[in-house]
């Protein structure tokens, strides 16, 4: 491996494994439903990075960078999303409860749109894209490369996030305790998208 491509892998692995949006989402799945029954949820994630960042470095990136309006657009549709995502999970109560709404896991779609409508994303698409440009000698290679790269990193971060949510299904006993941390959850959530409009 070249020293870029080192710098692309762990750029990938530290960007997909620190606190945001679809690590909390992940947390809070795995806590819910389990690592079985969030596989949809972490495959839309995961396909939406991919996707996003390899068609932002084919070349759609400098194009909705461009729009200022555009960006508004994703802004507003993104912390609609992210608030009504978080509200969701911190109205859910204990896995099988009566308490709370009744659930059902967050799907391949639901993951998907968590990245395509993040302005965040697409700023730090276009940072990859730009970075990593020297990998590649066309827009198509190099979507491959860092959409493949990207996807891999969100699949296994994702998976670690959710394993946590795993174990701290296990470990609350009562409906207090999944209360507490359905909330914590779902602020933490909320609380993502304030960086956006920074």
């Amino acid at each position: 491996m070249t020293d870029l491509q080192v710098s692309l892998v762990t750029f990938a692995v530290i960007a997909t494994l620190t606190p945001g949006g679809a690590t909390i989402l992940a947390t809070a799945s795995g806590a819910q439903f389990g690592i079985a029954r969030s596989l949809p949820l972490i495959g839309g994630i995961a396909f939406g990075l991919a996707s996003l960042i390899g068609i932002v470095g084919g070349g759609l990136g400098t194009v909705i960078l461009s729009l200022p309006e555009l960006q508004l657009v994703l802004r507003v549709a993104g912390s609609v999303y992210l608030l009504w995502l978080a509200w969701t999970i911190a109205c859910l109560g204990a896995p099988n409860s009566k308490a709370g709404p009744a659930a059902a896991p967050m799907g391949f779609v639901k993951g998907l749109l968590l990245l395509w409508l993040n302005p965040k994303a697409w700023t730090m698409a276009v940072a990859a894209a730009a970075a990593y440009a020297g990998l590649s000698d066309g827009p198509l290679r190099l979507a491959l490369a860092l959409g493949g790269v990207f996807g891999l990193a969100a699949t296994l971060s994702l998976t670690l996030w959710c394993m946590g949510g795993l174990w701290l299904s296990r470990t609350l006993k009562t409906e207090r305790q999944w209360r507490i941390v359905n909330v914590a959850l779902g602020l933490l959530l909320a609380a993502s998208v304030v960086p956006m409009w920074r």
